[in-house]
């Protein structure tokens, strides 16, 4: 159960229509606001559509305010008007591929959004289509729709829950087939975790969480308090989990909870002398940027959800050192290869990705071509495309954009060069 694709249109800053493949790992690159977070955000907004039972198009509630305000924000250049947006999904359940191509359009006279039309596919073959009929007027607020079933064309009233049908109203038989399309989409639409590129900033004490969470949260703000519930009542099997995994790159300091009298801190113990501890609030910011990463790979690889999930970053490389951007490559193959979480990542790192070419290279944590889809976003007639970068076995690239990530070659050339025209000015003063 895994999403597969998915291709948007008139979304945001992309105009025409463009398409991006999953696979576990999937890295978008670009310059700044190019329109890469609305690319990896795209699923967030997709879920708000699928996973729910609203009757509009998309449930904003659903959704963080921090990632959309109102479905106008989600049309290209914030027209109101038409065309509204195109939407494809499709997702793969064991041997089946279920898609789903619809656009949605916002009625502003009446504030709010409705399905134009929507088609829906099981491993190609086309499970019927619905078209909106403007001129006929809503049924109990449910829009009227041409539906095209079996060869044969009739007219219904549709209950949607989010972009999907629930039933048809006038052709319950007859759009069985439709409807249970759409059912596949919501049942194996991957849960959708995500992590911004800001994590919170550390405090001096935390309370135990009321109930164990197994997320942490979009800007990490639940890992510490998650540390500390674990060290209360588990045992510190995740605490453990954790120093095991960020002991190459914390040398000589392991991660602890602490209570201080019914509230908790977070620390960092020294392992020569365990009476030096050092608050995390008082660590440096990359501490606190790399700890929610590995405290959710410590929960995913202990506590395994039932669902597979994709879990979004954006520039999970913010705040560290070239040298830890390498390790979090590793850092999620490992996952990928250990647990039923998927990747869309965001990031402005060559190194990041130079590590996952070079483990694809070396088939390290069964690392091959298949287990990462790169994608470049640009802007072109003031919109944005996006175009695939393939990886092969030997981990080289059929495609690199000009200009990308050619900055430390380009200094190094211009301080050679002051160099040398330096020794020809001291060399004719002499």
């Amino acid at each position: 159960m895994v999403l597969a694709r998915m291709a948007l249109t008139n979304y945001r800053g992309f105009a025409s229509r463009q398409s991006i493949e999953l696979r576990p790992i999937t890295v978008v690159l670009g310059r700044n606001n190019a329109g890469k977070s609305a690319l990896v955000r795209a699923p967030v907004i997709l879920g708000g559509g699928i996973k729910t039972d609203s009757l509009e198009p998309v449930d904003i509630d659903k959704i963080d305010e921090e990632l959309l305000e109102s479905f106008v924000d989600l049309i290209h250049g914030g027209q109101a008007a038409d065309p509204g947006i195109g939407v494809e999904v499709a997702v793969r359940a064991a041997e089946d591929l279920y898609q789903m191509t619809a656009s949605v359009r916002h009625l502003p006279q009446k504030h709010r959004e409705v399905v134009e039309s929507l088609e829906l596919f099981r491993t190609g073959t086309s499970m019927g289509r619905l078209v909106r009929v403007a001129e006929i007027p809503e049924t109990d607020r449910f829009p009227v729709y041409d539906a095209y079933l079996d060869g044969h064309v009739s007219r219904s009233a549709v209950e949607f829950q989010g972009l999907l049908p629930h039933r048809l109203i006038d052709e319950p038989v007859a759009g069985e087939s439709l409807v249970s399309v759409g059912r596949q989409i919501r049942d194996h639409y991957p849960d959708i975790r995500y992590l911004g590129p800001f994590r919170d900033r550390p405090h001096r004490r935390y309370r135990l969480p009321g109930r164990t969470k197994t997320e942490v949260g979009a800007t990490g703000e639940h890992a510490a308090a998650i540390l500390a519930g674990d060290r209360a009542w588990d045992g510190s099997r995740l605490i453990r989990s954790v120093n095991e995994a960020m002991a190459g790159h914390l040398p000589g300091w392991r991660v602890d909870a602490v209570d201080r009298f019914g509230t908790w801190a977070i620390v960092l113990t020294s392992e020569a002398d365990p009476s030096v501890q050092v608050n995390l609030a008082d660590t440096g910011t990359g501490i606190a940027q790399m700890l929610p990463i590995f405290v959710q790979r410590a929960i995913d690889q202990i506590r395994p959800g039932q669902r597979p999930v994709l879990e979004i970053v954006e520039q999970p490389e913010l705040h560290l050192h070239p040298a830890a951007h390498a390790m979090l490559a590793d850092v999620y193959l490992k996952a990928v290869r250990d647990t039923s979480t998927r990747f869309l990542i965001e990031t402005h790192s060559e190194t990041f990705l130079l590590r996952l070419r070079r483990r694809i290279a070396e088939g390290r944590f069964g690392a091959d071509p298949t287990t990462v889809a790169v994608h470049f976003v640009d802007r072109a007639d003031r919109s944005s495309v996006i175009r695939p970068i393939h990886i092969d076995s030997d981990g080289n690239v059929d495609y690199w954009p000009e200009g990308v990530f050619t900055e430390d070659y380009d200094e190094t050339r211009a301080l050679v060069r002051a160099q040398r025209e330096r020794r020809v000015e001291n060399a004719g003063r002499d």
